[in-house]
Order: structure tokens, then sequence, then C-alpha cells
């Protein structure tokens, strides 16, 4: 739980342009606020990780575990509803359309969330912290799914064996979010 605030800035900082949450979000605090609780929610699981000095971090969610407790995800919506007024509704409405692509017939690792911090960003930390994570899955023989939010990181994603499944419209937006999965090896 130490590492709560620095990752959730890290990655908050990393998704304040991005296509899809960059729009449902106004600004790094609106972000922060809500993967404040992802965060929270994913280290218990143990596979939160990050850079040496929180340049990057991953948040992936185990087989069969939940992406939020019970707890934050009671709490998230009246949280961001007091940080964003009625504003909240467009993230909260989109999470609906990512969850009804979520494979479901084949256990997986899900990486929810992948970023270098803004001061990083084209230094590599993301893709090695991504490689290293990658080694752990295989090493338990174990499948890989993600939603890639911003098309900039298709050919990185593909370049470590994700392969697209389909693409969608965030309702209310016009940013693409592609499916991807990455075989157990």
């Amino acid at each position: 739980m130490a590492d709560l605030e620095p990752v959730t800035a890290t990655l908050a900082g990393a998704f304040t342009h991005d296509p899809v949450w960059g729009w449902a979000f106004q600004g790094v605090a609106e972000i922060a606020a809500c993967w404040r609780f992802c965060v929270r929610s994913a280290i218990p699981h143990g596979w939160v990780w990050s850079t040496a000095d929180h340049e990057a971090a991953t948040l992936w969610i185990p087989p069969g575990c939940a992406e939020l407790s019970p707890q934050d995800e009671a709490a998230l919506g009246p949280a961001l509803h007091a940080v964003m007024g009625e504003r909240a509704n467009v993230p909260l409405g989109a999470w609906p359309a990512f969850d009804e692509r979520h494979p479901t017939d084949e256990p997986h690792y899900y990486l929810s969330l992948l970023g270098t911090h803004p001061d990083h960003r084209g230094s590599g930390h993301g893709m090695q912290l991504l490689r290293e994570n990658l080694a752990a899955i295989d090493a338990e023989h174990a499948a890989a799914y993600l939603e890639s939010t911003n098309p900039v990181n298709m050919a990185r994603y593909a370049s470590v064996g994700f392969e697209p499944r389909e693409a969608f419209v965030v309702p209310g937006g016009t940013a693409v979010v592609t499916t991807m999965w990455r075989p157990a090896r």
C-alpha cells in the first residue's frame, strides 16, 4: 500500500491525453480519483508492478479475481460524482462496454492499466515492465488480455504477442478501443 499514491500518480499522468480516458476525464486529478480505486483494489492480488522510481506501472488482475473489491466498487460512483459532478456518468457509463467484451471462456491475466509517467514517456520503461510481467505470466502458462484505448500502442502490444480481437467505440465517444488476446505459452 506504500506504493498506492506514486503508482496512481504515474498511471493518472499517463492517461491524461489518452483518446478514451483523456476524453472521459478532465485532467489528472479526475483520472487519479478513479485509478486510485483500481490500484487499491489490485494491490492485494500481488500484480501491481512498478519500476523502481515509478517511471512506469502495470496493474494486472489475475484469473478468478475481481478488478474492484466489493467496497471499492460500491464507493467508486459516489466518489467520482463528488469530484466530477454529473460528468462522472461519462466514465461510469463507459465501463459496461468494456465488461461486455471481456472474455469469460478461458482463465487469463487482465492488464487493466499500463502507463509510463509523462516525464519518462518513450524511454522504454513501460515495455520493459510489460515484458517482465509477461515472463511471469508465461511461467504460469497463462493467457493475457487487454483493451488498448490508444491506437499508438497497438504495434507495441503486437510486438509482445497480443493479437487484436474486436474493436468498439465507447458510448458517447469517438475513440476506438481494441481488445487484444495473448494465448498461453
